[in-house]
């Protein structure tokens, strides 16, 4: 049987093994899934005991920026205190976890740059490798996520890029290795306003590119995602995708992923894998599959 006919066969994460290049690290192909916007999604430590995922991304850090000491999560109902001992979990299964910045809703923005300063300085001691006295952290003081995922999809563009070289300095702290991962996930039409300036920090290890949302996706999904592919040569990009055509037209049958996207891009040096939003549609429709 040939790799079109197999990969037709098989669910979605044996066929981006089939369809990826041989993997230069362990996140490489990865299937990241976001977590956090459905009660009824179950939990942090059940996503990643179903074996299907590299990266889990925690959904959202959305208050922050506006005014000085205000800072919110949204987790849509899980109860935080259970989170960092699955956080824990997951990082001892080898899958990474990170914290999403930004959504669709909340109160954000980064007026100034010393408001990057303090937005930074409370995601480094609440939720990851710092402690500071009178910072609560939410998971717990032992529970730090492996990085910061930037969804930026309200509100202005200035000072994400001061925000990411301060959260990138960080790492001074872990001598030698990366202990704060930046990520960005990204609107499909090339360039996304609100995050142009940050990535033109060189800083961001992976783009998940959103293919949908956006009618030029739609159209042609293959060359949108080529133009990022492009544009970042020094990240890993990955394909953002539904799980569900409950969510957005533009959500994809496996064969027509594999004929349209990634008989193609699989032979990018910088493809990635994919990101799927999210785990409540992925668990529901059990788009990912586990063979």
């Amino acid at each position: 049987m040939g790799l079109v006919m197999q990969a037709l066969l098989l669910p979605l994460a044996w066929l981006l093994l089939l369809a990826a290049p041989a993997p230069a690290t362990a996140d490489d192909p990865g299937l990241a899934v976001y977590w956090g916007r459905h009660k009824e999604e179950g939990s942090l430590r059940e996503a990643c005991d179903t074996g299907r995922y590299t990266t889990v991304i925690i959904t959202f850090y959305n208050v922050f920026g506006y005014h000085r000491g205000s800072y919110g999560l949204d987790i849509s109902g899980h109860p935080v205190a259970a989170v960092g001992a699955d956080i824990k979990h997951c990082q001892s299964k080898g899958v990474t976890v990170l914290l999403s910045i930004g959504g669709q809703g909340g109160d954000y923005s980064l007026p100034t740059n010393q408001s990057a300063t303090d937005v930074a300085d409370n995601l480094w001691n609440a939720y990851l490798g710092g402690h500071r006295a009178g910072v609560p952290r939410p998971f717990g003081g032992d529970a730090a996520g492996g990085g910061i995922d930037f969804f930026i999809d309200q509100g202005g563009a200035d000072h994400y890029e001061d925000l990411a070289r301060i959260l990138n300095g960080y790492n001074k702290q872990y001598r030698g290795r990366v202990g704060v991962l930046l990520t960005a996930t990204a609107r499909c039409a090339y360039p996304d306003r609100r995050l142009e300036k940050a990535l033109a920090t060189g800083l961001f290890a992976r783009i998940h590119v959103r293919m949908f949302g956006d009618a030029q996706c739609t159209m042609s999904p293959r060359y949108s995602w080529e133009k990022w592919a492009a544009a970042y040569p020094g990240s890993k990009v990955y394909i953002g995708l539904v799980a569900s055509p409950e969510q957005d037209s533009a959500w994809m049958f496996q064969k027509d992923l594999y004929y349209e996207m990634l008989q193609f891009v699989r032979k990018l040096p910088n493809y990635g894998g994919m990101a799927i939003y999210d785990r409540y549609y992925d668990k529901k429709a059990n788009y990912t599959g586990e063979g």
